[in-house]
């Protein structure tokens, strides 16, 4: 491998930074009761919280939002709900929509990872100094602005 630094090598270490972070939270998700969770599965709970909140949303919505089709999205509801971290319930606006809900143990799994989160970010911050870490951070506002949350980012992926 070349140590001459390219344009490709700052995207590739990003993405090598957000693959290190993800894997090290699934890791204790796992050591700590959530074992079936994968990197997806947080995109939809993000999606459905932020689609539907309290109320839910539906497979064709978490598609949607997702980039993925209502099929696609129907089988993560399908085994979300089996593992115990949707619950199905219908649209007090429009009884005829079955919405799904994040269940306490999805709710668990989020805030687990929220402290993982933030165990990796500090022994980042140990690693190369917490001074370092805010302007590395901060440089990275200026050269990606935007909504941190690509919930479509799995079918990005995909190539969708």
């Amino acid at each position: 491998m070349s140590t001459a630094t390219g344009g490709h090598e700052l995207p590739l270490r990003m993405l090598l930074g957000f693959r290190s972070a993800v894997d090290e939270v699934h890791a204790e998700l796992a050591e700590n009761g959530h074992p079936d969770l994968r990197p997806l599965h947080g995109f939809v709970f993000q999606a459905i919280g932020r689609a539907g909140g309290r109320n839910g949303c539906t497979a064709a919505d978490l598609g949607r939002i997702l980039g993925i089709s209502k099929q696609a999205a129907g089988k993560h509801v399908e085994s979300l709900e089996r593992l115990g971290y949707l619950a199905p319930g219908r649209d007090p606006a429009d009884a005829r929509r079955k919405v799904y809900t994040l269940t306490p143990r999805a709710v668990d799994a989020l805030e687990q990872s929220e402290r993982a989160f933030a165990r990796t970010h500090r022994r980042w911050a140990a690693t190369i100094g917490a001074e370092r870490l805010a302007a590395l951070e901060a440089d990275l506002r200026l050269l990606v602005p935007g909504e941190i949350f690509g919930l479509d980012t799995p079918s990005w992926f995909a190539g969708r």
